[in-house]
């Protein structure tokens, strides 16, 4: 039976923020210690005011690696910077390579020129036993 895929969702004032991460066994070497993930990010704007991704921070750590802490900053979203009218949902998929847990903002700016950070919600970054199979 294949193993359910986890699920991390936090909500900063009207931002919804889900990410399910995955392992993705065929384009891994787990002998060579090379563990590849991707992860799905859902942004969602609930409330009743338009809103606009700005930048981002990932603050990530390789527990298998160095152990090393890593900061990631930039504008907008795999290259977008998307508006989210209410209700509106922005969805991408991305992916990283031998990290064990990530976290980090996103920062808005409202339709009324109000700035906030809506957080990402720390996620686990694990391949489980899928990494054992040959």
């Amino acid at each position: 039976m294949p193993r359910k895929r986890p699920f991390y969702y936090h909500q900063t004032r009207d931002i919804r923020i889900s990410v399910r991460p995955s392992f993705l066994a065929g384009q891994s070497r787990p002998s060579l210690g090379h563990f590849v993930f991707a992860y799905s990010i859902r942004i969602e704007n609930v409330g009743n005011h338009r809103v606009q991704l700005l930048t981002r921070l990932w603050r990530i750590h390789d527990s298998i690696g160095l152990g090393e802490d890593h900061e990631v900053r930039g504008d907008g979203v795999v290259g977008q910077q998307p508006v989210l009218e209410p209700g509106g949902v922005h969805e991408y998929q991305s992916y990283c390579i031998l990290k064990s847990l990530m976290e980090g903002h996103y920062e808005f700016v409202s339709d009324d020129g109000s700035r906030f950070l809506a957080h990402v919600p720390r996620f686990h970054l694990d391949a489980g036993a899928e990494a054992d199979r040959p």
